[in-house]
C-alpha cells in the first residue's frame, strides 16, 4: 500500500481570522472546531452560515444568465407549438441517463411528440452517434435535445442539419473545442464567451436550467420541476463534481426529496440493494450510481431511463432487478480486469520504476469497466492511468489523474495520435488506432514527466483539524451533519488524533478489515474504529502496542436499536515514524 502524506488544511494564524472564528462561536453557539470548520469553508459570519447551513431554491441562479439560453427557450417553444417531434438525447452514464429522464419525463407532462435516445457504448460510443442521428430521421424528428454530450460534435451537428434538416439545443457540461458545433443552441457554462456565474453544473444541470428558463417563460410553477431534484442529486453526487454553489443547493433538496418521496424506480433499486436507511451523497455514488451506471456498462443503457421514468411498481422492479444483475456482472469484470492490470504493472520494468503513468492496453477487456479499472489501478499505483481495450477495429478507454494533475490538457497534448478524445481535468475518454497504443504510451508519459510534480504523485489525506477523542460528541457530530451535503471543495471532514492506544487486541473482519477499540490516555476516553483493507499493513505494528496517530471520519452505527459514534479509519501512522 502506498504511504500516504497527511497535509494539515488551513488554519486561522492572522488576528483577522481567529476573530471570525470567534466571532462564529458565540453566534451560532458552537465551539471552537466547528466554527473552524466553517471558516475554512468560507462561513466568516452570521448571515453567510446561514446561506451555508440553510440552502433556499430561491438562490439558485437566473437560467437566462447562460448564454444562448434565450435562443434554445425560442426554438423549443416553436417546436412544441408547431406540434414538431423532439428527440431527447444522451450521454449512456449515470449524468446522461438522469439527465434525459429528468428532460423527456418533464416534457412528456405538457408534450406528446416526444422520443428519447441513449447511445450503444459498444455500437456508437460516446456522444452524437450517426446511428442517432439517422434514427431520429426515421421516426421525423427536427429538434434533437442533447444532454451531457454534444460540445465537440462539430462534424455531426453539421451534418443532421444539411442531411436531414435536424436541429439541435446542446445542454453540455465538458470543455469546448476550437469551434463550438452548428447548433441552435450551445448551453454550456464553460463556453469562454459564457457569463452564466457557476460554471460546474452537470450536463443534468444544465437539462434542469434549460427547463427552469421554460419553466419561467411559460408560467409553469418551478415546483412541478422540483419533483425532479432526485434525478439531480443523483448527477451531481455520480459525476464527482464540486458540491458548492448551485450543486450544493440541488443536492441539499434532491437528497431531500430522494429520502422523503423518491420515485418509484429508485425506490425499487434501493430495495434490491438491501439500503433501508436515509440516503446522503456518499450513498448516492456507492449504491445508486453504480447500479444506473451498469446498464450502459454491461448491456443498454435504455433500461436505466426505462426504471427511472417508470410508474408502476412491478415494471420498475423488473429493470432494477436487470440493472442490479448488470452491476453484479460489472463487480466480476472490474475485479478480474483490475488484477490483470495490476500483473502487467508488476511484470512490466519499466512501468514499475521509471514511467510516471500508467498506459494498458489488452483487445479482451471489457470496455464498460476500463474507467473504473483505471481508478483501481491509482489506488496501488498512485500516478495518471489510461486503461485501453479493444472496440470496433480501434483502442478505446478511460483516463483517471491524481490530485492536481491536469489530465485533459495530458491528453489533448498527445492528441496527434488519436481518433477522438473528450473529458476534464480528473477524467477523459478517447479512441485511437491500436497501431498508435505505443507512441501514444510514450508521447502521454514524456509529457506527465515533463509537468508533474512529485509531490503530485505521492496520495495526500487532507486533515481539517487535530482533536481529541473527548471533543466528538453528539452535539459535535449533529452540528458537523449540518455542513452536508458532502462532495468535492466541500469534502466530509477528517480529523486527525494523536497519542492513541489499544484499549483491547483488534478484531479482525473478513480477514481485510479490523476493528479497533481506540483508547486516549490523556482523557481516558475509549472509542470504536473500523480500518477497511488495512489488516495487511497495520495488524502487526498495531499488536507492539505503541502510541500511535489516525486520520477518519466521524459517523454513526446503529445496533439493535442503540445509535453510537464510531470512526472510519484513513490512515494510522506511528509514534516512531
Amino acid at each position: 500500500m502506498t504511504e500516504k502524506r497527511w497535509q494539515q488544511k488551513p488554519l486561522p494564524t492572522i488576528p483577522e481570522d481567529l476573530q471570525i472564528i470567534q466571532q462564529i462561536e458565540q453566534d451560532l453557539n458552537i465551539d471552537r472546531s466547528l466554527a473552524t470548520l466553517l471558516w475554512q469553508r468560507g462561513v466568516t459570519d452570521f448571515d453567510s452560515a446561514k446561506y451555508f447551513f440553510r440552502p433556499k431554491l430561491e438562490d439558485l441562479h437566473d437560467p437566462f444568465l447562460m448564454q444562448d439560453m434565450q435562443l434554445a427557450v425560442e426554438r423549443l417553444e416553436d417546436a412544441m407549438q408547431a406540434g414538431e417531434k423532439i428527440m431527447i438525447f444522451g450521454d449512456y452514464d449515470v449524468d446522461g441517463t438522469t439527465a434525459v429522464a429528468l428532460v423527456y419525463g418533464f416534457l412528456s407532462e405538457i408534450y406528446d411528440r416526444l422520443e428519447y435516445y441513449n447511445p450503444d457504448r459498444y455500437k456508437e460510443g460516446y456522444g452524437i452517434s450517426d446511428k442517432g442521428i439517422e434514427w431520429a430521421n426515421e421516426q421525423g424528428i427536427t429538434l434533437i435535445i442533447a444532454l451531457d454530450c454534444g460540445i465537440k460534435s462539430v462534424d455531426k451537428i453539421e451534418w443532421a442539419k444539411e442531411k436531414f434538416g435536424i436541429d439541435f439545443i446542446i445542454c453540455d457540461h465538458h470543455e469546448p473545442g476550437e469551434t463550438l458545433p452548428p447548433a441552435v443552441a450551445v448551453l454550456d457554462p464553460k463556453r469562454k464567451d459564457c457569463k452564466y456565474p457557476f460554471k460546474e453544473l452537470t450536463g443534468n444541470g444544465v437539462g434542469f436550467k434549460l427547463l427552469t428558463a421554460y419553466c419561467l417563460r411559460n408560467e409553469i410553477p418551478l415546483e412541478k420541476l422540483f419533483e425532479y431534484l432526485d434525478l439531480a442529486v443523483i448527477s451531481i453526487g455520480s459525476d464527482i463534481v464540486p458540491i458548492v454553489g448551485e450543486n450544493r443547493i440541488l443536492a441539499y433538496f434532491g437528497l431531500k426529496k430522494l429520502n422523503s418521496t423518491p420515485r418509484i424506480g429508485i425506490q425499487v433499486l434501493k430495495e434490491i440493494a438491501g439500503f433501508t436507511t436515509e440516503m446522503n451523497i456518499q450513498n448516492v455514488v456507492f449504491v445508486i450510481g453504480p447500479r444506473i451506471n451498469a446498464a450502459g456498462r454491461i448491456k443498454h443503457a435504455k433500461a436505466a431511463v426505462q426504471l427511472l421514468l417508470s410508474k408502476d411498481y412491478n415494471e420498475a422492479l423488473a429493470f432494477a432487478q436487470e440493472i442490479h444483475a448488470n452491476n453484479t456482472e460489472r463487480k466480476t469484470f472490474d475485479s478480474r480486469i483490475t488484477e490483470e492490470a495490476i500483473s502487467m504493472i508488476r511484470a512490466d520494468d519499466w512501468l514499475l520504476n521509471e514511467a510516471k503513468s500508467t498506459v494498458l492496453f489488452r483487445n479482451d477487456w471489457h470496455k464498460g469497466v476500463v474507467g473504473i479499472v483505471a481508478s483501481r489501478c491509482i489506488e496501488s499505483y498512485y500516478r495518471p492511468t489510461i486503461i485501453l481495450t479493444e472496440s470496433k477495429g480501434v483502442a478505446a478507454g478511460s483516463a483517471r489523474s491524481v490530485a492536481g494533475f491536469d489530465l485533459y490538457a495530458a491528453v489533448e497534448a498527445c492528441s496527434e495520435h488519436l481518433e477522438q478524445f473528450g473529458g476534464h481535468t480528473h477524467a477523459a475518454g478517447m479512441t485511437l488506432p491500436v497501431e498508435n497504443v505505443e507512441a501514444f504510451r510514450k508521447a502521454f508519459d514524456a509529457y506527465v514527466q515533463q509537468n508533474i510534480t512529485e509531490d503530485q504523485l505521492v496520495p495526500k489525506i487532507d486533515v481539517d483539524l487535530e482533536v481529541n477523542l473527548s471533543d466528538i460528541t453528539p452535539k459535535f457530530y449533529r452540528i458537523m451533519e449540518q455542513m452536508s451535503p458532502f462532495g468535492p471543495q466541500n469534502m466530509q471532514p477528517v480529523f486527525m488524533t494523536k497519542g492513541l492506544k489499544l484499549a483491547s487486541s483488534p478484531r479482525i473482519l473478513k480477514e481485510k478489515h479490523f476493528k479497533l477499540e481506540l483508547l486516549e490516555p490523556e482523557t481516558g476516553m475509549t472509542m470504536t474504529a473500523l480500518g477497511f483493507n488495512m489488516t495487511e499493513q497495520f495488524y502487526k505494528p498495531l499488536l507492539q502496542n505503541q502510541p500511535f496517530a489516525i486520520t477518519y471520519t466521524i459517523e454513526t452505527n446503529t445496533f439493535r436499536g442503540n445509535t453510537s459514534l464510531q470512526l472510519f479509519l484513513k490512515d494510522i501512522k506511528f509514534e516512531s515514524e
